[in-house]
């Protein structure tokens, strides 16, 4: 369950690169075909467990390979210009795919903090080698993308508790299940009670204070170049806030934030940046 790095065109991360400038956009888009081809590796159905694992090992020596310049994969040798040109460092690649083999065998977390290392794998390495591309100046903005990268996959897994349950797959910490005595078996069966929506209002209350947290650690001077990054911020901040109006029924039907709604959001902060830059 990666960061939406390999949903169809109209998804988020879509929204957000689109205005970029053609080589950050190019760069980016090499970026997605490394991220969904792990992905792939991962979600192949009738594939053995084992030989997901051999794949994923295979891949990681094939990015090892790359940083050495011997790239044999059309993908990676596509990339390869992207992490020279970007200085983009390996850790966050093989990062990543940790994170995607995770979801092989791992379905339930304990412990918030359990779950925040997978989100860091998953989604905040996508952030850091988001912001190489982007152009950064300040240490701070590390810290922005790795807490936004909380935020944006709190926000999807609080969107996707019921697809996600349907693969038998719990992402919320059994001890906040615990906290508002709200078992597994209640989840599984997709039911909406006062439980859920206490246990519902944790969650969202949490994922907010990530969001908060990564807003306060973005210098003014650094906004303009992120305008991608908070792009992405302003759809899933959104899709938080239906959740909440939805008074936290995300059983009933998957809640979204329109086509015209992502559009206007990226054209705002693409115009912010420019107006920002011809000042």
């Amino acid at each position: 369950m990666s960061l939406n790095l390999v949903a169809p065109e109209r998804s988020n991360f879509f929204y957000a690169l689109s205005l970029l400038p053609n080589e950050k956009r190019e760069a980016m888009r090499r970026i997605y075909d490394f991220c969904r081809h792990t992905d792939d590796l991962a979600d192949a159905e009738n594939v053995p467990l084992e030989i997901k694992r051999e794949r994923l090992q295979t891949w990681r020596e094939e990015v090892e390979a790359c940083y050495h310049g011997n790239a044999l994969h059309p993908i990676l040798r596509d990339l390869k210009s992207v992490l020279d040109r970007f200085d983009i460092p390996k850790e966050y690649l093989l990062t990543l795919i940790d994170g995607v083999e995770m979801d092989l065998t791992k379905t339930r977390y304990e412990t918030f903090e359990e779950l925040k290392k997978y989100c860091y794998a998953v989604a905040s390495t996508v952030g850091l080698i988001s912001i190489q591309v982007f152009g950064y100046k300040h240490e701070e903005t590390r810290e922005y993308a790795i807490n936004l990268g909380y935020a944006l996959q709190l926000t999807n897994i609080l969107r996707d508790i019921k697809q996600d349950a349907a693969n038998g797959r719990i992402y919320l910490p059994l001890e906040d299940l615990r906290r508002f005595h709200y078992d597994e078996t209640s989840l599984l069966a997709s039911r909406y009670d006062e439980r859920f929506i206490a246990l519902m209002k944790f969650e969202v209350s949490r994922a907010r204070q990530y969001y908060t947290q990564a807003r306060s650690l973005l210098q003014r001077d650094e906004r303009a170049a992120m305008f991608a990054a908070q792009t992405m911020d302003a759809i899933y901040f959104r899709l938080l806030n239906k959740i909440e109006r939805a008074r936290y029924d995300v059983f009933t039907e998957r809640i979204a934030v329109s086509t015209p709604r992502k559009i206007l959001i990226a054209l705002r902060f693409w115009l912010g940046s420019h107006l920002t830059l011809s000042t």
